[in-house]
């Protein structure tokens, strides 16, 4: 109401949709974005991010632009929302997995031989998918409150924080041939002087 943009509205996730839908009905390409309005990695940050990807994921996107890092309706990017957008856009690849339903999926055998009165942690079914079952999170602390407070209470982005320096630490350039590099170099420094002319 104050004329600010707004982003990762549940309006701008059925635009998204829309004009998904348009571009099929055209038979163009269409491109989205995962955009925020928040000025800080926060919980507003993630429930727009979410809605956003959400509008481009069920529009069937073809590009998702500003995928990871925007804060800000796009003026800043934090490198802990870039690694806490890389957890969402994982968990959405996630779910568009397809759904296995067959005889090992269901494990009825498995239901059948723990019964009533059991569990399947110890069961043959279990042990052979229990390492790949289910998403793993790149972000998320899926501890008991408890034992996440004797970890030292990491939030998300305390912890986006520590692994995108890991990232950074451990980062091996690769071999690269000289003359592509200094064309490259020359490509920068010449785009970067067009920037400055008036």
């Amino acid at each position: 109401r104050s004329g600010a943009p707004a982003f990762g509205t549940p309006e701008y996730a059925k635009a998204a949709q829309v004009s998904g839908q348009l571009a099929r009905l055209l038979g163009v390409p269409f491109r989205s974005s995962n955009v925020t309005a928040a000025n800080d990695v926060d919980a507003q940050a993630a429930y727009e991010s979410m809605m956003s990807l959400w509008g481009a994921v069920t529009g069937g996107a073809n590009l998702i632009l500003h995928a990871a890092g925007w804060l800000n309706g796009g003026l800043t990017a934090s490198f802990e929302k870039l690694i806490i957008d890389a957890e969402l856009l994982q968990m959405m690849a996630a779910w568009c997995e397809p759904l296995t339903v067959d005889a090992s999926s269901l494990a009825l055998e498995a239901v059948r031989d723990v019964g009533p009165a059991g569990h399947f942690f110890g069961t043959a079914h279990t042990l052979a998918r229990y390492e790949t079952a289910f998403y793993r999170p790149l972000v998320s602390n899926w501890d008991n409150y408890d034992t996440w407070k004797e970890r030292g209470s990491e939030t998300a982005p305390l912890r986006a924080n520590r692994i995108w320096k890991k990232l950074l630490a451990d980062y091996v350039e690769p071999a690269t041939d000289p003359g592509r590099r200094e064309a490259i170099d020359a490509f920068v420094r010449t785009r970067k002087e067009a920037y400055l002319r008036p």
